[in-house]
């Protein structure tokens, strides 16, 4: 079984920045992957509203991000490590959430990589809170 871990999830304040990194097992996993994201669960939300955050195909490398972050936050992959991250810059009260990491061997079309539906592998979250 596949399993996704995230860590790197704190509470800073509004204008700091994080880094959540993602932690893949299997030797050689990421390269048998399609894509890879981060989502989040902002507190009080359905389990249905998760939002996608970031996306990466991790053969080519090429990324896309939501409008609300776009600009701010950086996905990133270090395949030898099994590694995916989420650089997170001027962070908003907004961007409080559960972030989750995503990842999935089926091919899927670039304008549905944010959306929360038939993806293959979860992990359980990291917790991020922006105090204003």
């Amino acid at each position: 079984q596949v399993q996704l871990v995230e860590s790197g999830g704190q509470s800073v304040q509004a204008g700091g920045s994080l880094r959540l990194s993602c932690a893949a097992s299997g030797s050689g996993y990421i390269d048998s992957t399609s894509y890879m994201a981060w989502f989040r669960l902002a507190p009080g939300k359905k389990r249905e509203e998760r939002e996608g955050v970031a996306a990466i195909y991790t053969g080519s490398g090429i990324t896309y991000y939501a409008d609300s972050v776009k600009g701010r936050f950086t996905i990133s992959l270090d395949n030898a490590k099994n590694m995916l991250y989420l650089q997170m810059n001027s962070l908003k009260p907004e961007d409080t959430a559960m972030y989750y990491c995503a990842a999935d061997v089926k091919p899927r079309y670039s304008a549905y990589l944010l959306r929360d539906y038939g993806i293959d592998y979860w992990g359980k979250g990291t917790l991020v809170t922006i105090s204003s």
